[in-house]
């Protein structure tokens, strides 16, 4: 009995030396909606991602959990929004996930910024008076369809890294998202061509690379400084300049207070519009170029109403 055990061991030995099990899909874990989305549309079904960050949350203030901690411990690769906006939650969580292939500067780590279109790099000494100014540049690049195509193309290039025998598969499945975003460009253009030059108020600075590609012009804010709450003296001199410039529309992330904002807009005859930033923020911005054709449907049909063409 022994010697048929023997063998029987042997040939399943065998059998497995001859048939390896299946390497596990990498595991992707991203800070935000927005970058998972990508790395979905690149990754397809070779990949698993999942968020720290909701779409609805502000992504400067994501509450740490522990079970951000043992998804980072698992992980292959960790896609960051860089340019600090995730200082204040993401550095303690990478310390205490004792990953090293995910520590910045690691194989395993990539700065989504890297190559992308930054605006809004300051200049001369940053000080605390100025609010929440990020020395690296705005954080918000992502709402730029030009650097969403970057952020794709550098997934693919570390997803092939880790993952070299799917490379190929990441590759096309890039191309065929980069085909995609291009038509959705030409849609979103032409769609916004009639009102480029309009101006309007934000409440953020979350919105430069949006306006900047889709020519809106910014002419003011609700915070006086980023990250600084309203206060009744700037509302009061921001409701002057929006009747003296004719502005009518104030664009509001989902997760800030809406009393200033709707105030402002009684007293100037105007409108709030919550956008969503990310992927996720409303039901309908399911993916990276659904959220484009919610805020650019949102838009146009708001403009229509207030500007009457």
């Amino acid at each position: 009995m022994t010697h048929i055990i023997t063998h029987v061991a042997a040939a399943l030995l065998t059998l497995a030396a001859a048939n390896p099990p299946a390497a596990a899909p990498p595991k992707v874990i991203t800070t935000t909606e927005d970058l998972a989305s990508l790395v979905r549309e690149v990754g397809g079904d070779k990949v698993t991602v999942d968020s720290l960050a909701k779409g609805y949350q502000d992504p400067h203030f994501v509450e740490p959990k522990p079970s951000f901690i043992l998804k980072l411990h698992d992980a292959d690769l960790l896609v960051a929004i860089g340019r600090e906006l995730e200082i204040g939650w993401l550095p303690p969580l990478l310390t205490q996930s004792r990953n090293a292939k995910i520590q910045p500067g690691n194989p395993g780590y990539l700065d989504a910024s890297a190559g992308a279109r930054i605006l809004e790099l300051p200049t001369g000494q940053i000080t605390r008076a100025m609010g929440d100014v990020h020395p690296q540049g705005n954080p918000h690049y992502w709402l730029d369809p030009d650097n969403g195509r970057t952020i794709a193309k550098a997934i693919a290039a570390a997803l092939g890294q880790i993952a070299p025998a799917d490379r190929a598969y990441f590759e096309q499945r890039y191309a065929d998202f980069d085909r995609r975003l291009a038509e959705a460009q030409k849609r979103w253009a032409a769609a916004m061509a009639p009102y480029k030059g309009t101006k309007v108020v934000t409440y953020h600075r979350s919105w430069p690379n949006f306006t900047d590609r889709f020519g809106l012009d910014v002419i003011g804010y609700v915070e006086p400084k980023p990250g600084i709450p309203p206060s009744p003296a700037h509302t009061v001199d921001l409701m002057s300049e929006m009747k003296r410039q004719q502005v009518k529309v104030i664009l509001v992330e989902p997760y800030f207070d809406l009393k200033t904002p709707e105030a402002i807009a009684r007293d100037v005859g105007g409108r709030v519009l919550v956008l969503s930033p990310s992927v996720g923020g409303v039901k309908t911005a399911t993916d990276y170029i659904a959220l484009f054709d919610y805020n650019i449907n949102l838009l146009t049909s708001t403009f229509k109403q207030v500007l009457g063409r």
